[in-house]
């Protein structure tokens, strides 16, 4: 069966100094779609670094990357963008929405770049996806005129604009108040169990309950995958 993401011996090695850093050590796994994951760790264990490699923001300094049967790990920085506005969603802490924007053009934002559908079907389906995250009366909001748990909705719209098979959030809930934080991950699950596959770094246990599999992340290795999914088996935790 093929996967929907396939990564063997990813390395990434970053110069400091004198010493390399192995912000990636040899890492080896596969997740299939529909699978929601949380990738954890403490500050410097290589998970903002896999998820960025794994999200096309960045590649590895070796080894091997499949994203739907296309190994993308030594692609061009042009061709990488053409996969992620294509196959792609991303969920910031930030939001990352634009301020003077409202959140239906938010939302509309990538399908412009890619210009897959016209003016007037851009705009039902970035109506649609609003509705979607219970959004339907606030498409003429601009950021400042809503919440985080609003804005946060708005981008997890605006990732499912071009329809990705994945999601990527980093640390969603981070800027967010607890009731704000169960809504964003409850319906990270109604995605997930619609069939969207989600890869989200978090560090608090709380949210990462939320996934069905978790990777821990130590040193630049996978030292923890309570999936069993493995291409290569994690190494112990010790």
């Amino acid at each position: 069966m093929e996967h929907l993401i396939e990564i063997k011996d990813m390395r990434k090695i970053y110069a400091a100094g004198e010493e390399p850093v192995n912000a990636l050590d040899g890492v080896s796994l596969t997740i299939d779609n529909g699978e929601f994951v949380a990738i954890m760790g403490a500050s410097g264990s290589g998970k903002s670094t896999m998820l960025n490699i794994l999200g096309c923001l960045d590649v590895p300094t070796s080894g091997s990357y499949k994203l739907d049967g296309i190994e993308v790990a030594a692609r061009s920085r042009t061709e990488l963008a053409h996969i992620r506005n294509r196959k792609l969603g991303f969920v910031f802490q930030n939001f990352n929405l634009l301020p003077r924007t409202s959140a239906i053009e938010n939302v509309e934002l990538p399908d412009f770049y890619l210009g897959r559908l016209s003016h007037a079907a851009r705009r039902r389906r970035a109506l649609e996806l609003l509705k979607r995250v219970g959004l339907g009366g606030r498409g003429t909001h601009t950021p400042a005129q809503l919440s985080g748990g609003q804005q946060q909705r708005v981008a997890i719209a605006r990732a499912l604009m071009n329809e990705p098979p994945v999601l990527f959030a980093d640390e969603p809930t981070g800027n967010l108040d607890t009731k704000s934080s169960i809504e964003i991950m409850n319906l990270f699950t109604e995605l997930s169990n619609e069939g969207i596959t989600i890869v989200m770094v978090t560090h608090e246990d709380d949210i990462a309950a939320y996934a069905k599999r978790h990777l821990v992340m130590r040193d630049g290795k996978l030292v923890k995958d309570d999936g069993a999914k493995s291409s290569a088996p994690a190494e112990a935790t010790p």
